[in-house]
């Protein structure tokens, strides 16, 4: 669809990543007239996928979701995404020499749904499994609405043990915080595992996409782009005038778009060059990195579609030829994920993959004798915010802009969420709510099996 500068829309939202999509989607799915400008020659933020040049590979830096995160999955169901997510119900943890420890739903309802399982894994032993068992109990109600402790702290005040941390704890935590213990809140840690391994046997269900982010994100764009949305590329915003009264201008490198009401879903520090009103101390705010390393192999080390190791810097393999369902006698493609790799920004090229192999090779010795065929490191230095003790009284909502007319989106804000696909979702449905006063947030998951009961009792107590 060619865009027409001159109009004026409903509602222009500046940045074209997860939470300008999800705004873009709701507010035009209710009939107004939307415009997106995204900088980039791509929709998608953070959550994309590009062609390697040297490589003429796609990559990307794999991204999954849970069954708790229901705004996100409800998007993607929205838009016919369904049948392209790979669900999994159990979680494999590996320790080096390659033993499994398995964890999933056994046929018990929640909250002991993976009870059995977890006291089958041989990654813990009898004391780490009663350190961590105590620790669960803390999050059966639900979890600290103050953000003031660091999840560090917590560890200590409830004896975990070392291995729990090392085995438990930390690749849970750091897998979905991506950050060391002192820089999340126990908070945000404990909504993790509230959400996913206690309230209900869904919650922490494991979803995949099957394509490439750009690609398969690309699908909300278009079912935005149907409901009559324009999308406008390359198109950088340099400031913003006008007010709620008279309508807005957005003076951008591509031209002048016009907007009776606007929406800025872009990080932190852009938002606050944009709008010079916007009340935020960006120095609260820390970036935490990812660090990706991709493996063509000549045929399969693997044939997990996933996994977490233990005791490596490596937290995930993802065997992507295996989930996205193409044939591996075509030869293998894997993915490393090194979540809070601050380390790995300060390397170079050769030394990340040059370590990730030898780990690898720890799990599955057929590294040894595969023909490695290309190599590929992709550094995310700003791939999340990190959910620091106390951060909550810094984010602003959706409409505390400082600026009548303007709303604010994007993971940073006030979602109720850490740094998460499902928190930049949640940002922009809650921007389209404070436009239109439509409630646009979908329902939590609810608990399910025993946990209502269990709840209702320790409530009386």
């Amino acid at each position: 669809m060619e865009p027409d500068g001159d109009a004026v829309k409903d509602v222009v939202i500046v940045g074209g990543g997860l939470a300008g999509l999800a705004a873009a989607h709701a507010l035009s799915a209710q009939g107004l007239s939307v415009q997106v400008l995204e900088r980039r020659p791509y929709i998608g933020g953070r959550a994309y996928s590009y062609e390697h040049p040297a490589l003429h590979e796609v990559v990307d830096c794999q991204h999954v979701m849970l069954g708790c995160c229901t705004n996100l999955v409800g998007i993607c169901n929205a838009v016919g995404l369904g049948d392209k997510i790979h669900w999994y119900d159990e979680l494999t943890f590996l320790e080096p020499g390659g033993r499994a420890s398995r964890i999933g739903p056994s046929g018990l309802p929640a909250p002991g749904h993976n009870t059995l399982s977890f006291l089958q894994a041989p990654m813990l032993g009898v004391a780490d499994k009663v350190a961590i068992a105590r620790g669960l109990l803390e999050f059966f109600r639900g979890y600290p609405q103050d953000d003031t402790e660091s999840f560090s702290n917590w560890l200590k005040r409830t004896g975990q043990t070392e291995r729990a941390i090392k085995h438990f704890w930390a690749p849970v935590i750091i897998g979905a915080l991506n950050d060391r213990f002192e820089n999340c809140s126990l908070k945000y840690a404990g909504q993790v595992f509230h959400e996913s391994f206690l309230k209900s046997s869904q919650g922490g269900r494991l979803g995949i996409p099957m394509l490439p982010l750009s690609e398969f994100y690309g699908e909300i764009a278009r079912a935005a782009e149907q409901q009559g949305t324009e999308f406008v590329l390359r198109a950088s915003v340099e400031n913003i005038s006008g007010d709620a009264t008279s309508g807005f201008t957005l003076h951008t490198t591509a031209g002048t778009f016009q907007g009776k009401q606007v929406i800025v879903a872009l990080p932190f520090e852009q938002s606050v060059k944009l709008l010079p009103n916007l009340a935020l101390s960006i120095t609260q705010f820390v970036h935490a990195p990812i660090t990706t390393v991709h493996l063509w192999w000549e045929k399969e080390i693997t044939d997990r579609h996933h996994a977490v190791l233990l005791d490596t810097t490596i937290e995930w393999i993802f065997n992507k030829t295996r989930i996205r369902g193409n044939d591996p006698a075509k030869g293998s493609y894997t993915e490393l994920v090194i979540s809070a790799s601050h380390r790995q920004l300060k390397q170079d090229r050769e030394e990340i993959i040059r370590n990730a192999i030898n780990e690898l090779a720890l799990f599955f010795p057929q590294v040894r004798t595969t023909n490695l065929l290309k190599t590929g490191v992709l550094k995310e230095a700003r791939a999340t915010f990190s959910v620091l003790p106390g951060l909550d009284r810094h984010r602003p909502s959706q409409a505390e802009s400082g600026h009548k007319g303007i709303f604010l989106a994007g993971d940073w804000t006030k979602t109720g969420w850490p740094s998460t696909m499902e928190g930049a979702i949640r940002s922009g449905l809650l921007a389209a709510t404070s436009i239109t006063g439509e409630p646009a947030l979908a329902p939590e998951l609810p608990a399910d099996g025993l946990m209502p009961w269990i709840v209702q009792k320790i409530e009386r107590f």
